[in-house]
C-alpha cells in the first residue's frame, strides 16, 4: 500500500482517521476536559498548568462555563472536537455532558473522537450512546505488550465507532510499539497513530532522566523518534497508520485554526496575516477617545476604522502607517494572536 505524505514530515498508510481529517484543515476544537488523571506517563506534554489540575480548556482559553465552549467553537467555524485531558474518562459526568453538549447543538454531523487511557467497558458503551463517533487509546507502557488481555478485544469487537491506538514513538521502545501494534490490528482496530515525541514545560526533567535528547537546535522533538516511527509505518503500511510529527502540529494545525478564527473575529480596524495572526495599528494615548475624534474631524478617518483600546487607540494598519509621521503620539503595528487573550506577538514602532 502506498505511503502518503501530508506537510511538514507527516504520513500514512490506508485511511487517515476522521479526526485526524478534521485535525489538518484545522478546523477541530481541542476540549481539554480535566488535566486529572491516574497515569504518570513520564512522557506526558502536558503544562504545569494543565496537568492533574481539575480545569476546563476549550483550545487555548481557560473556560469557566459550557456558553465559552460553544463560543470557542463557532469562532474557528469547529466541524469536529477532540476531547482530550487528563483521561476525560476520569472526569466521566463531566465528559459526557460536554459530548452532549456539542451534539445538541451543532448536531450529530459535528465530529467528535476522544483520548483515553483508560478500559473501563461500561464507560465506553455509554459514551458511544451519547454520541462519540471515534476513540482513541493510548494504553499505559507497561500494558502495551498486554494489550490483549485488557477490555480492548471487546470494545473493538462490540463498538460501531472507529477505535484506535494513539502512541508516542519512543525511540527506546521499538519492540513494544512493534507488539501493541500487532496485536491492535489482529484485533480489528482501525488505525493506529504514532506521534513525534517531544519535550515540553511539563514533561522536561523526565524526558531527561530517561535519556531522550532533542533532535536538532530549533526542535522540541526527541531524537529517534521519527527514525522509529518512520520504520515502522513501512513495517504496516497495509495497515491505517499515521505518522504525525511535531511541526505538523505548530506549522499546520495550529496555523489553520488560528487563521479560520482570524478570519470570524477580525474587526475592521485589523488585517489576517497569512500565518493566521491579527494586525492592527496602535496610538498610544491618555484620552483615546478625543484623539479618535481628532482623527475623524481633522484627517477624515471613518469611525468604523477606529476603537478606543487598553492604552491608546486602535486605527486599521494601513491608515496609521500613512498618519503616523504627521502624530505626536507613539504610534505602533502590533500583531497578535486572535486566540481569546489577545496575546501579543510583536509590537513595530511606526514613528
Amino acid at each position: 500500500m502506498a505511503l502518503r505524505r501530508m506537510s511538514c514530515g507527516s504520513i500514512y498508510s490506508g485511511e487517515l482517521p476522521t479526526g485526524c481529517s478534521h485535525c489538518q484543515e484545522g478546523s477541530k476544537m481541542v476540549l481539554l476536559v480535566s488535566g486529572r488523571c491516574r497515569e504518570s506517563c513520564y512522557y506526558c506534554p502536558l503544562s504545569p498548568e494543565k496537568k492533574n489540575r481539575d480545569v476546563t480548556y476549550a483550545d487555548e482559553m481557560l473556560v469557566s462555563g459550557d456558553a465559552e465552549i460553544i463560543a470557542e467553537a463557532e469562532s474557528i467555524g469547529a466541524t469536529g472536537t477532540g476531547i482530550t485531558g487528563g483521561d476525560p474518562l476520569h472526569s466521566y459526568d463531566r465528559t459526557l455532558r460536554l459530548l452532549r453538549l456539542l451534539k445538541n447543538h451543532f448536531g450529530d454531523s459535528h465530529h467528535v473522537h476522544l483520548y483515553t487511557s483508560s478500559l473501563d467497558l461500561e464507560k465506553i458503551r455509554g459514551l458511544e450512546e451519547a454520541g462519540l463517533d471515534e476513540i482513541r487509546f493510548h494504553p499505559p507502557l507497561d500494558i502495551w505488550t498486554r494489550l490483549p488481555e485488557t477490555a480492548l478485544p471487546q470494545i473493538i469487537a462490540e463498538s460501531k465507532m472507529e477505535v484506535g491506538l494513539e502512541l508516542p514513538a519512543l525511540p527506546d521502545k521499538e519492540q513494544e510499539l512493534r507488539q501493541a501494534m500487532r496485536d491492535a490490528f489482529a484485533m480489528g482496530a482501525s488505525f493506529v497513530n504514532l506521534n513525534e515525541l517531544e519535550f515540553s514545560e511539563g514533561n522536561w526533567a523526565m524526558m531527561e532522566s530517561q535519556g531522550y535528547h532533542v533532535k536538532d537546535d530549533v526542535s522540541a522533538a526527541v531524537r529517534g523518534s521519527e527514525r522509529v516511527a518512520r520504520k515502522l509505518l513501512r513495517e504496516f503500511r497495509r495497515n491505517s497508520v499515521h505518522y504525525c510529527s511535531s511541526r505538523f502540529k505548530d506549522s499546520v494545525q495550529l496555523r489553520r485554526r488560528l487563521l479560520r478564527r482570524a478570519e470570524r473575529v477580525a474587526q475592521p480596524w485589523e488585517l489576517v496575516t497569512s500565518d493566521g495572526t491579527l494586525l492592527k495599528g496602535l496610538a498610544l494615548s491618555d484620552d483615546p477617545e478625543a484623539l479618535m475624534e481628532r482623527l475623524r474631524i481633522e484627517n477624515e478617518v471613518p469611525g468604523d476604522l477606529m476603537r478606543p483600546g487598553v492604552g491608546g487607540l486602535e486605527v486599521a494598519p494601513w491608515v496609521l502607517e500613512e498618519l503616523a509621521p504627521e502624530l505626536e503620539e507613539p504610534c505602533f503595528l502590533v500583531e497578535e494572536y486572535p486566540s481569546a487573550d489577545r496575546l501579543e506577538v510583536e509590537r513595530m514602532p511606526l514613528n
